[in-house]
């Protein structure tokens, strides 16, 4: 099939899911993007289920395809349909004609909406893809105004939308002059800005604390010429009559409060102080030794939970009334602030995209103070100490609303795998947060490839590529910390599992600790290596899980009953012989029609 569409992130997309349904992929709506969406032509199916033929013209679909282009042009940056393919992923194709569906869509949205509509022939099939371009006003359908949240159309008011397109535009609400004047500045909240620069223990922190208060103003570019604040300063030192933050704190799920921070005649600055203490004051420590060093452990790492809190505001819509609600249940802190992703972050990249905020004025200034961290990375730091006293990783999503939720779960620590990752020379690698994210997987799954890393690390496959081969130079014990699964065939990516030593060490560490770790099970990992490599080889399968390729046959052969594994030849065994993922998922990658270098099972 030809190239058809040039390479912006919509049309790049498209042409992604359209490669895939070429090769006989089932691509369906688990695929679906906030900038995809994949549509059964409406009004083609009879009562009873049956596709009926196409035509020319359909009004039942215009209709609704006109509600879902409107959606998508409501969404900054636009997006695209793709039209004749249903939910389950099953090719259906489509006769409307282009030029009447343009038109129809344009006259359904009262002259507001010219889409792009194409044709497409994709596996046998003829397909439409109608993309919207990113509207310059509100788009409504039926007097409603939608757009995409996650992989759904949610309805939302003209203030919220014009109020995403000024922050698309690069507007800083945040820098803007206010009509407060310096005078109105808390002297508590001035308090609260020289303990935070102090506490950084930075020199020029430390130098900054110690100016009087019109310099300290003047040096945080909160105060312009004539003499107001910026919005950002009101924010921070003034508060702005209502409370900012909503904490509570909460020993069990459903249980009484035991702490409450909600104070309407506060600055942030102040209500942000108040909770950094509530939230120490409730979340328990432990001491914790590795080699000889005894460390202090949180249920929740300090370091996150304050990343956590001060991203639920420098990051939020401030022109929602609403406080940034703070539950702390447990050994749980969630955070949830007003207004969605930001700047092309999504879920799929929050730990990498380059710092993005709809108050770069306020991000900057919690910066200076040294409340925020200065260079963009809060995510990364939130996920990095997590992972390295073995909780899960932070859950950063959007919701509807919409909000953005952050959810950090203290599970008990895990002793034995920070001890574990003492171990690990050169030390940087144990705390690297794409190493981490990597060597989690690799003890949860049992192995990794360039490709299942790129999800992990939210980077190109190159660039995790990067990362794994830094992990083969680095050891524990003396011996190599990861090694290459033995037997995959030439010229697809190299495969990596913990070393045998690796895996020896934790797992002493572990009964040491009287710890019972849930590792994969043989047929779990063949399952998760063959879905994702489209195949396994007794060699392969024997190297990643330590055994003789003659002594995992049976496994593999269990799957094939099974209907999950299918062989490469009828014959069962020989030199090359392999098995073929036949378990009705998508493949990972294509290798069935490798060969190996292996023998028979």
């Amino acid at each position: 099939m030809p190239i058809i569409f040039g390479q912006d992130p919509v049309r790049a997309e498209v042409e992604s899911l359209l490669r895939r349904i070429d090769r006989g992929e089932t691509v369906d709506r688990t695929v679906e993007r906030s900038i995809v969406d994949l549509k059964e032509e409406a009004g083609r199916r009879d009562r009873s289920g049956v596709i009926l033929p196409g035509q020319p013209t359909n009004e039942a679909a215009a209709k609704a395809l006109a509600a879902e282009a409107a959606c998508m042009a409501n969404t900054p940056g636009g997006g695209a349909l793709i039209v004749g393919v249903a939910d389950d992923g099953q090719v259906l194709g489509t006769q409307l004609e282009v030029e009447w569906l343009r038109h129809r869509i344009y006259e359904l949205s009262h002259k507001l909406l010219t889409v792009d509509v194409a044709n497409v022939t994709v596996a046998d099939h003829r397909l439409l893809v109608v993309v919207s371009p990113s509207a310059v006003e509100p788009v409504r359908i039926n007097g409603r105004i939608t757009w995409r949240v996650g992989d759904h159309c949610v309805e939302i008011d003209a203030a919220t939308w014009h109020a995403r397109r000024m922050q698309r535009l690069n507007y800083d609400w945040s820098a803007d002059v206010s009509t407060v004047p310096v005078a109105a500045v808390r002297p508590a909240a001035l308090a609260v800005a020289r303990d935070f620069l102090r506490a950084s223990g930075e020199g020029s922190a430390e130098d900054l604390a110690q100016a009087d208060d019109f310099h300290l103003l003047r040096r945080l570019n909160v105060v312009l010429e004539e003499g107001m604040l910026t919005n950002a300063g009101v924010i921070t030192l003034v508060g702005r009559g209502t409370a900012s933050v909503d904490y509570v704190h909460r020993d069990y799920a459903g249980g009484d409060s035991t702490a409450r921070v909600r104070r309407q005649d506060r600055s942030l600055l102040e209500e942000l102080s108040e909770v950094f203490l509530t939230v120490e004051a409730h979340n328990s420590m432990r001491h914790i030794q590795t080699r000889l060093v005894v460390r202090q452990i949180r249920d929740i790492p300090m370091l996150a939970a304050r990343e956590a809190v001060v991203n639920g505001l420098a990051h939020r819509e401030w022109g929602v009334e609403a406080p940034t609600v703070i539950e702390h249940v447990g050994r749980t802190l969630r955070v949830t602030s007003p207004g969605g992703f930001f700047g092309g972050v999504n879920e799929s990249n929050i730990i990498t995209h380059p710092s993005q905020s709809r108050n770069p004025a306020l991000a900057q200034l919690l910066a200076d103070l040294r409340v925020a961290e200065r260079e963009g990375i809060g995510v990364d730091r939130m996920v990095r100490e997590m992972i390295r006293v073995g909780h899960q990783q932070p859950l950063i999503r959007e919701i509807e609303g919409p909000y953005v939720r952050a959810s950090l779960v203290g599970d008990a620590l895990d002793e034995s795998w920070i001890a574990w990752l003492a171990q690990i020379n050169p030390p940087e690698e144990a705390v690297d947060v794409s190493s981490l994210l990597v060597l989690r997987h690799l003890a949860n799954i049992g192995w990794v490839d360039e490709r299942s890393a790129s999800v992990l690390v939210q980077l190109p496959p190159e660039e995790a590529r990067g990362t794994l081969l830094k992990l083969a130079r680095a050891q524990i014990g003396g011996g190599p910390l990861v090694v290459a699964v033995e037997g995959t065939p030439a010229g697809t990516a190299t495969a990596w599992r913990l070393s045998p030593q690796a895996q020896g060490n934790l797992a002493s560490l572990d009964q040491d600790a009287a710890r019972t770790r849930n590792v994969p099970t043989r047929t779990e990992i063949a399952r998760s290596y063959a879905q994702a490599r489209g195949r396994i080889s007794s060699t392969e399968f024997g190297s990643l899980v330590g055994a003789s390729p003659s002594n995992v046959g049976s496994t593999l052969k269990a799957l094939a009953i099974e209907g999950v594994l299918e062989p490469s030849s009828a014959a069962g065994r020989g030199r090359g012989f392999f098995y073929r993922w036949a378990g009705g998922d998508e493949a990972g990658s294509k290798h069935g029609s490798e060969q190996s270098s292996d023998g028979g099972p």
